[in-house]
């Protein structure tokens, strides 16, 4: 990590080491249930641009080396990955780039990025419009759209505590974080990493529910790229699987790193 970055770590459990990787406006604390129900040593970290991790890293492969810096500064050579939508996408960089490191990858509703630069293009001029949405409007107006679009939709039945909850998370935010963020870290920014799938050697878990359709296209074409991949749906569910399937995420997720353990890929 350089000098200027700063990252709020909370780590919890014993056991089998995982890195757990939120998603756009989430934090490191999103995972604390998922974490407990697994019963692992769980390191989740606040990511650049959210909650109180201070960074001036916005770039998803630099962010992918400060997460491996975080592991070996604890000592943690080799570790499983649990990532979430832009977390995901960090989680798929970090086996990408660190494959020794990597043993499994948990991908949920996530994305090897856009195929074609015009896509890329289009997507960080969407991103930048975006970004300048929160700078001038403020988090909560942000926060009220980000509520309601369709790929939320799904959230809107869920409980009141747990949609509370989830409100807060994202109203904690900065407005100049979650700006970055998007203009560093979002889809656009992102390069392809279609062409690397191929690569990947290590057991990966595709996650995805059956009403967030867009995901479901996404993981069915990872699938048939990744040599050693199961993909999971999880039926009645949208984009945030992990919240609005909490049990049973925690219940797929322990059998799956368990399952790479006794069969010690």
């Amino acid at each position: 990590m350089n000098d200027f970055s700063f990252y709020r770590i909370e780590k919890k459990g014993e056991g089998e080491p995982v890195l757990f990787l939120h998603g756009f406006t989430g934090t490191g604390d999103t995972w604390k249930e998922i974490a407990s129900s697994i019963s692992c040593h769980a390191v989740m970290p606040d990511l650049a641009g959210h909650g109180r991790t201070l960074s001036a890293t916005f770039n998803l492969e630099a962010e992918a080396k400060a997460m491996k810096q975080i592991m070996d500064d604890a000592e943690i050579l080799s570790f499983h990955v649990v990532g979430y939508s832009m977390g995901g996408r960090l989680a798929l960089a970090l086996a990408v780039l660190y494959p020794t490191s990597v043993r499994s990858l948990v991908l949920e509703s996530a994305s090897p990025g856009l195929d074609t630069e015009a896509e890329r293009e289009l997507r960080r001029q969407s991103d930048e419009k975006l970004a300048q949405k929160i700078e001038q409007d403020g988090i909560e107006t942000f926060v009220d759209f980000w509520e309601n679009i369709p790929m939320f939709e799904t959230q809107k039945s869920l409980s009141a505590p747990i949609r509370e909850s989830m409100r807060r998370e994202r109203l904690s935010q900065s407005k100049s974080g979650l700006a970055s963020s998007l203009r560093g870290m979002g889809t656009g920014a992102q390069k392809s990493y279609w062409n690397r799938l191929h690569d990947l050697t290590m057991p990966v878990l595709l996650l995805t529910g059956t009403l967030d359709q867009k995901f479901t296209n996404i993981a069915r074409r990872m699938k048939t790229s990744i040599p050693n991949c199961k993909w999971t749906e999880f039926d009645g569910a949208g984009h945030a699987v992990h919240v609005e399937q909490r049990e049973k995420f925690g219940t797929i997720v322990k059998t799956f790193l368990f399952d790479i353990k006794g069969r010690q890929f």
